[in-house]
């Protein structure tokens, strides 16, 4: 059986395939290495009834792009593993579980690569700590390995994801190392403190992990430069007494993959009778739209596109148009950062549990291998600079390191 590592993340997931020589290698998808963790559903009219057809990574944001309005985009399928509350959505009437969903996904990505699911031997990663305030771990990984099983793997091994970027970077060592490493996700900041000997097994030294990353950062934008263009802050009139618009509107608009799951005629009605009343109207229907005309995905591309530009420079422009709503904020890397304040100390504490679990203090580390794409993010550098200095700070591979380590633990370990 041919061996691989399968890295499911949050917005991008990669396969990679072990050589004979031992050496591995990405799965292509066109001309790329990732491969979008989305999802399109679409019904097409067959004889007087409807057929629902679905399609996975960059043919399901073509599909949606195709036709936004009559279709149903999932993201971050991954963000709900660990979550006992999320149990099922319908779409287009047709009841879907998440393992149905993440097997569907599964599916379509090992077959846009070319592979059979029954003839893979998989090392599947997963968080050290899954997404999700009341986040349960035990539970995430068995609906992870539940969904493997029904999309038709058979032979599937689990490690944590840091784990399969350590293993990939202590090829490059030459010597014994203690290695603390930091992989930062769309959900999740996973780290691992390893020690690696020449000709000796890896020992797993302490993990430790928190429900941040790149999606909260989005967030954070949304939050302060976009949701109160949209409503957020502003009251609304019962019985002569002035209300708040409710702020769970904006929890959920905020984040990606609740998005789609607000369009209901209940949720849409709700808002609209709050409208009603609103001091300034004109925002909440602006928010409607932006719902019911399935703008998640565009939003998030403009979100995701200015935090990237912050990396690099100092200030950068949200521009944003739709049905009457025009966007157009100067967002400064000094407010982000502050934003993200709160977000950053999360992080730090997670560092400093994963030296505490392993009782081994920051000096004694002699190599930190950050990746993942926050670890862009010149703050979160700035974190483990402090805390490590920067001659000891190594990165690469942003998006390919954990699924190449996944297939070297299967090669070390099988």
């Amino acid at each position: 059986m041919l061996q691989v590592g399968i890295d499911f993340g949050t917005t991008n997931s990669v396969i990679a395939l072990l050589d004979a020589d031992g050496s591995t290698r990405t799965a292509v998808f066109g001309t790329d290495a990732v491969f979008r963790s989305v999802l399109c559903f679409w019904a097409e009219e067959a004889r007087a009834s409807q057929r629902l057809r679905h399609a996975a990574g960059p043919a399901a944001i073509a599909a949606y792009l195709d036709d936004p309005l009559d279709s149903r985009l999932i993201m971050s399928m991954k963000t709900y593993l660990a979550q006992r509350s999320f149990t099922e959505t319908r779409i287009f009437g047709r009841r879907w579980s998440l393992t149905d969903l993440v097997a569907a996904f599964l599916r379509a990505l090992t077959t846009a690569a070319g592979l059979d699911p029954a003839a893979l031997r998989v090392v599947a990663g997963r968080p050290v700590r899954f997404a999700g305030e009341v986040a349960d771990d035990a539970f995430g990984e068995a609906r992870l390995r539940q969904s493997f099983a029904a999309a038709g793997f058979h032979d599937v091994a689990v490690a944590l994801e840091p784990e399969g970027a350590g293993w990939r970077f202590a090829r490059s060592l030459a010597g014994p190392a203690t290695v603390l490493v930091g992989d930062f996700g769309g959900g999740t900041s996973d780290f691992s403190l390893l020690r690696f000997t020449p000709g000796a097994p890896v020992q797993p030294l302490g993990h430790a992990g928190v429900g941040i990353a790149g999606d909260a950062f989005d967030f954070r934008i949304i939050d302060h430069v976009i949701s109160p263009l949209l409503g957020k802050g502003d009251s609304y009139t019962i019985m002569g007494t002035d209300l708040p618009v409710p702020p769970e509107y904006f929890a959920s608009f905020a984040r990606w993959h609740r998005v789609s799951l607000m369009r209901t005629p209940r949720t849409l009605r709700e808002i609209g009778e709050v409208a009603r009343t609103a001091h300034h109207p004109e925002r909440l229907r602006g928010l409607i739209a932006l719902i019911e005309d399935e703008q998640g995905f565009p939003l998030y591309q403009t979100v995701s596109a200015v935090k990237a530009a912050l990396s690099v420079t100092d200030s950068a422009v949200l521009r944003f148009a739709h049905a009457g709503i025009a966007i157009d904020e100067v967002v400064t890397r000094r407010d982000f950062e502050s934003w993200i304040a709160g977000d950053l100390a999360r992080i730090g504490a997670a560092v400093d549990q994963a030296l505490a679990r392993a009782g081994v203090p920051a000096e004694a580390v002699d190599h930190v291998f950050l990746t993942g794409g926050t670890s862009f993010v010149p703050s979160v550098r700035r974190l483990f600079e402090a805390r490590f200095g920067a001659g000891r700070l190594t990165a690469g591979g942003e998006f390919v390191s954990v699924a190449e380590g996944l297939a070297l633990i299967g090669a070390d370990t099988g």
